[in-house]
Protein backbone atom coordinates (compact mmCIF):
# COMPACT_ATOMS: atom_id res chain seq x y z
CA UNK A 1 0.00 0.00 0.00
CA UNK A 2 2.91 2.64 0.76
CA UNK A 3 4.55 1.71 -1.86
CA UNK A 4 1.32 2.11 -4.10
CA UNK A 5 1.01 5.40 -3.06
CA UNK A 6 4.85 6.40 -2.87
CA UNK A 7 4.88 5.47 -6.67
CA UNK A 8 1.71 7.37 -7.53
CA UNK A 9 3.43 10.57 -6.30
CA UNK A 10 6.18 10.67 -8.29
CA UNK A 11 4.17 9.99 -11.30
CA UNK A 12 1.97 12.85 -10.02
CA UNK A 13 5.22 15.05 -9.64
CA UNK A 14 6.21 14.39 -13.17
CA UNK A 15 3.19 14.27 -14.62
CA UNK A 16 2.97 18.32 -12.51
CA UNK A 17 6.11 19.16 -14.15
CA UNK A 18 5.06 18.29 -17.76
CA UNK A 19 1.68 20.47 -17.43
CA UNK A 20 3.75 22.95 -15.82
CA UNK A 21 6.21 23.22 -18.69
CA UNK A 22 2.98 24.49 -21.27
CA UNK A 23 3.50 27.58 -18.81
CA UNK A 24 6.67 28.28 -19.38
CA UNK A 25 7.72 30.52 -22.40
CA UNK A 26 10.79 32.27 -20.91
CA UNK A 27 13.35 32.30 -18.35
CA UNK A 28 11.33 34.67 -16.24
CA UNK A 29 8.35 31.88 -16.17
CA UNK A 30 11.28 29.13 -15.28
CA UNK A 31 12.89 31.30 -12.64
CA UNK A 32 9.88 32.93 -11.30
CA UNK A 33 7.04 31.45 -12.18
CA UNK A 34 6.27 34.54 -14.40
CA UNK A 35 5.70 36.30 -10.55
CA UNK A 36 2.08 35.11 -10.92
CA UNK A 37 1.47 32.56 -8.85
CA UNK A 38 -0.88 32.83 -6.18
CA UNK A 39 -0.84 33.30 -2.83
CA UNK A 40 -2.14 29.99 -1.50
CA UNK A 41 1.09 28.13 -3.94
CA UNK A 42 3.28 30.53 -2.61
CA UNK A 43 2.40 30.18 1.32
CA UNK A 44 2.75 26.14 0.32
CA UNK A 45 6.20 26.51 -1.63
CA UNK A 46 7.30 27.95 1.57
CA UNK A 47 5.81 25.55 3.63
CA UNK A 48 7.10 22.51 2.29
CA UNK A 49 10.44 23.92 1.32
CA UNK A 50 11.26 24.50 5.24
CA UNK A 51 9.33 21.68 6.32
CA UNK A 52 11.12 18.97 4.39
CA UNK A 53 13.00 15.84 5.39
CA UNK A 54 15.34 17.86 8.47
CA UNK A 55 11.69 19.09 9.89
CA UNK A 56 9.94 16.23 10.24
CA UNK A 57 12.30 13.98 11.28
CA UNK A 58 15.78 15.87 12.71
CA UNK A 59 14.03 18.53 14.53
CA UNK A 60 11.53 15.93 15.88
CA UNK A 61 14.28 13.48 17.60
CA UNK A 62 15.83 16.38 18.79
CA UNK A 63 13.10 17.86 20.53
CA UNK A 64 12.75 14.80 21.95
CA UNK A 65 16.20 14.74 23.54
CA UNK A 66 16.37 18.27 24.17
CA UNK A 67 13.16 20.20 24.00
CA UNK A 68 11.90 23.33 22.88
CA UNK A 69 15.52 24.60 23.76
CA UNK A 70 17.10 22.30 21.14
CA UNK A 71 15.02 23.87 18.64
CA UNK A 72 15.52 27.39 18.91
CA UNK A 73 17.25 28.45 15.84
CA UNK A 74 15.36 26.09 13.39
CA UNK A 75 12.08 26.47 13.07
CA UNK A 76 11.72 29.27 15.51
CA UNK A 77 14.75 30.88 14.54
CA UNK A 78 14.51 29.89 11.15
CA UNK A 79 10.69 31.46 10.85
CA UNK A 80 11.17 34.79 12.62
CA UNK A 81 14.18 35.43 9.50
CA UNK A 82 11.19 34.73 7.24
CA UNK A 83 8.86 37.06 8.63
CA UNK A 84 11.55 39.77 8.90
CA UNK A 85 12.36 39.00 5.43
CA UNK A 86 8.83 39.96 4.66
CA UNK A 87 8.66 42.05 6.62
CA UNK A 88 11.69 44.57 5.36
CA UNK A 89 12.84 43.48 2.56
CA UNK A 90 10.32 41.27 0.48
CA UNK A 91 8.20 44.00 -1.04
CA UNK A 92 11.86 46.25 -2.04
CA UNK A 93 13.28 43.36 -3.85
CA UNK A 94 9.65 42.43 -5.41
CA UNK A 95 9.54 45.71 -7.09
CA UNK A 96 13.41 45.79 -8.29
CA UNK A 97 11.83 42.71 -10.78
CA UNK A 98 14.95 40.44 -9.84
CA UNK A 99 15.43 36.57 -10.74
CA UNK A 100 17.29 35.70 -7.79
CA UNK A 101 19.28 36.61 -4.94
CA UNK A 102 22.95 37.16 -7.06
CA UNK A 103 20.93 39.76 -9.30
CA UNK A 104 20.51 41.95 -6.31
CA UNK A 105 24.04 42.26 -5.85
CA UNK A 106 25.08 42.82 -9.55
CA UNK A 107 22.81 45.67 -9.47
CA UNK A 108 24.21 46.38 -6.04
CA UNK A 109 27.34 45.57 -6.23
CA UNK A 110 29.05 44.14 -9.70
CA UNK A 111 29.50 41.17 -11.44
CA UNK A 112 32.07 39.77 -9.17
CA UNK A 113 29.64 40.01 -5.94
CA UNK A 114 27.31 38.31 -8.04
CA UNK A 115 29.11 35.46 -8.58
CA UNK A 116 30.48 35.13 -5.39
CA UNK A 117 27.02 35.11 -3.47
CA UNK A 118 25.56 32.74 -6.18
CA UNK A 119 28.27 30.27 -5.48
CA UNK A 120 28.19 30.27 -2.00
CA UNK A 121 24.15 29.97 -1.84
CA UNK A 122 25.05 26.56 -4.24
CA UNK A 123 27.50 25.47 -1.62
CA UNK A 124 25.63 26.23 1.54
CA UNK A 125 22.40 24.20 0.07
CA UNK A 126 24.63 21.35 -1.00
CA UNK A 127 23.98 19.69 2.95
CA UNK A 128 20.55 20.17 2.66
CA UNK A 129 19.62 19.46 -0.55
CA UNK A 130 21.53 15.87 -0.13
CA UNK A 131 19.53 15.56 3.17
CA UNK A 132 16.55 15.25 1.38
CA UNK A 133 17.42 12.87 -1.38
CA UNK A 134 19.01 10.39 1.57
CA UNK A 135 15.73 10.63 2.86
CA UNK A 136 14.20 10.14 0.00
CA UNK A 137 16.17 7.05 -0.65
CA UNK A 138 15.33 5.46 2.88
CA UNK A 139 11.52 6.02 1.91
CA UNK A 140 12.11 3.84 -1.08
CA UNK A 141 14.36 1.33 1.14
CA UNK A 142 11.64 1.12 4.12
CA UNK A 143 8.49 0.85 1.81
CA UNK A 144 9.92 -1.91 -0.20
CA UNK A 145 11.37 -3.96 2.68
CA UNK A 146 15.00 -3.77 1.47
CA UNK A 147 14.33 -4.47 -2.18
CA UNK A 148 15.02 -1.23 -2.94
CA UNK A 149 18.88 -0.30 -1.92
CA UNK A 150 19.42 2.89 -0.41
CA UNK A 151 21.62 4.01 -3.68
CA UNK A 152 19.22 2.83 -5.36
CA UNK A 153 16.36 5.08 -4.10
CA UNK A 154 18.77 7.80 -4.04
CA UNK A 155 19.19 7.81 -7.94
CA UNK A 156 15.36 7.08 -8.48
CA UNK A 157 14.46 10.03 -6.29
CA UNK A 158 17.13 12.47 -7.88
CA UNK A 159 15.96 11.59 -10.93
CA UNK A 160 12.04 12.58 -10.48
CA UNK A 161 13.02 15.84 -9.14
CA UNK A 162 15.45 16.71 -11.95
CA UNK A 163 12.45 15.65 -14.75
CA UNK A 164 9.75 18.25 -13.12
CA UNK A 165 12.23 20.69 -12.42
CA UNK A 166 13.69 20.98 -15.86
CA UNK A 167 10.84 20.87 -17.32
CA UNK A 168 8.05 22.89 -15.31
CA UNK A 169 10.60 25.45 -13.28
CA UNK A 170 9.58 26.83 -10.56
CA UNK A 171 5.70 26.32 -11.52
CA UNK A 172 6.33 23.11 -11.62
CA UNK A 173 8.13 23.17 -7.82
CA UNK A 174 5.35 25.53 -6.93
CA UNK A 175 2.28 22.96 -7.28
CA UNK A 176 4.48 20.35 -6.42
CA UNK A 177 5.07 21.93 -3.16
CA UNK A 178 1.68 22.48 -2.84
CA UNK A 179 1.09 18.81 -3.18
CA UNK A 180 3.65 18.24 -0.65
CA UNK A 181 2.14 20.57 2.28
CA UNK A 182 -1.42 18.17 1.73
CA UNK A 183 0.57 15.68 1.72
CA UNK A 184 2.84 16.71 4.90
CA UNK A 185 0.09 17.89 6.82
CA UNK A 186 -2.16 14.85 6.56
CA UNK A 187 0.37 12.22 6.97
CA UNK A 188 1.32 14.41 10.36
CA UNK A 189 -2.38 14.52 11.81
CA UNK A 190 -2.94 11.09 10.88
CA UNK A 191 -0.10 9.64 12.84
CA UNK A 192 -0.42 12.11 15.89
CA UNK A 193 -3.89 10.96 15.77
CA UNK A 194 -2.57 7.21 15.82
CA UNK A 195 0.28 7.85 18.60
CA UNK A 196 -2.01 9.80 20.67
CA UNK A 197 -4.66 7.31 20.95
CA UNK A 198 -2.23 4.49 21.65
CA UNK A 199 -0.48 6.83 24.58
CA UNK A 200 -3.77 7.23 25.95
CA UNK A 201 -4.85 10.50 24.50
CA UNK A 202 -3.42 14.24 23.45
CA UNK A 203 -3.51 15.33 27.00
CA UNK A 204 -1.54 12.14 28.24
CA UNK A 205 1.17 13.21 25.66
CA UNK A 206 1.53 16.92 26.67
CA UNK A 207 1.25 16.09 29.92
CA UNK A 208 4.16 13.21 29.60
CA UNK A 209 6.22 15.66 27.80
CA UNK A 210 5.88 18.76 30.28
CA UNK A 211 6.65 17.19 33.33
CA UNK A 212 10.36 16.02 31.64
CA UNK A 213 10.64 19.81 30.97
CA UNK A 214 10.28 19.31 27.62
CA UNK A 215 8.16 22.75 27.27
CA UNK A 216 11.17 24.98 28.79
CA UNK A 217 12.04 27.69 26.18
CA UNK A 218 13.95 30.29 27.84
CA UNK A 219 17.54 29.43 28.79
CA UNK A 220 18.67 29.45 32.44
CA UNK A 221 19.94 32.61 33.34
CA UNK A 222 23.60 31.16 33.68
CA UNK A 223 26.97 31.97 31.75
CA UNK A 224 26.59 28.61 29.92
CA UNK A 225 23.38 29.05 28.96
CA UNK A 226 23.04 32.35 28.18
CA UNK A 227 26.19 31.95 25.64
CA UNK A 228 25.03 29.21 23.87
Amino acid sequence: MLLTFVILYLAASIAIGLIAATRVHNTKDFVVAGRSLPLYVVTATVFATWFGSETVLGISSTFIKEGLRGIVSDPFGSSMCLVLVGLFFAAKLYRMDLLTIGDYYRVRYDGVAELLTSLCIVVSYLGWLSAQIVVIGLVFTVVTGGGVSMNQGIVIGAVVVLIYTLWGGMYSVAWTNFVQMVVILLGLFYIAYVIAGKAGGVGTVVAHADAAGKFEFWPKFEARDVLA
